[in-house]
């Protein structure tokens, strides 16, 4: 069973679009569908935003539906030249950029409790798609502090509000974790939520019909 983690319905529609459903559940105040599609049994939770938020929906998947590996997919925003709006990019490592035990244990920005260095990795998937740094952390917008921390200290390339937590959880459970973007937004080019607005169906476009490939591979 492979358990997908979606942040946004919006998200979740290019896979449920193609699933045979054969349940849909309501725990904990997520949905959850539970289906085939692309010849592999799933479990599709529709989690919300944050990282909560994603952490409860990733954990769902392993208590309840035994699911034995992570996917996650969706928009996001770049960070630099290297990220094209509309594009699609295979996560190799995710950070969780609002998480500071700097003062307390002299760790880089973005380093949990339980590592000793910020980026956590996923694991790959034999897709035909470039490969970027994530960084997560429970915030929208076109901060330049965010901006440069992310790009200066951690050197990553794509952010969003789910990815590093699902990571967690994920290797928490012992479980294998997977991540696949599409760009809505690039940071410098403007208002970020106004991208987004503009983008955000051609890039889950471009992510949809990448779909068979990636489920191919999982």
């Amino acid at each position: 069973m492979i358990g997908a983690v979606i942040a946004m319905q919006s998200e979740a529609d290019i896979l449920l679009s193609e699933m045979q459903i054969q349940s849909t559940l309501n725990i904990s105040g997520k949905t959850v569908h539970v289906g085939t599609a692309y010849g592999k049994e799933i479990a599709l939770c529709v989690c919300g935003v944050g990282k909560v938020n994603a952490a409860l929906g990733t954990q769902l998947l392993v208590s309840k539906f035994h699911a034995e590996k992570i996917l996650n997919f969706g928009v996001a925003g770049g960070l630099n030249p290297c990220t094209e709006l509309c594009q699609v990019y295979r996560i190799s490592h995710a950070v969780q950029f609002d998480f500071d035990l700097v003062e307390l244990n002299g760790t880089k920005m973005g380093t949990l409790n339980e590592y000793d260095e910020p980026y956590l990795p996923l694991n790959t998937l034999n897709i035909p798609f470039p490969e970027r740094k994530l960084g997560t952390a429970d915030r929208f917008n076109d901060s330049k502090a965010d901006f440069k921390l992310l790009t200066q200290e951690l050197q990553a390339d794509i952010r969003d509000m789910e990815g590093g937590a699902i990571v967690q959880a994920a290797l928490c459970a012992q479980l294998p974790v997977y991540a696949v973007k599409a760009i809505s937004d690039v940071a410098g080019s403007g208002s970020t939520t106004e991208q987004f607005l503009q983008n955000r169906d051609k890039a889950l476009k471009n992510l949809q019909a990448v779909l068979p490939t990636i489920f191919d591979a999982l």
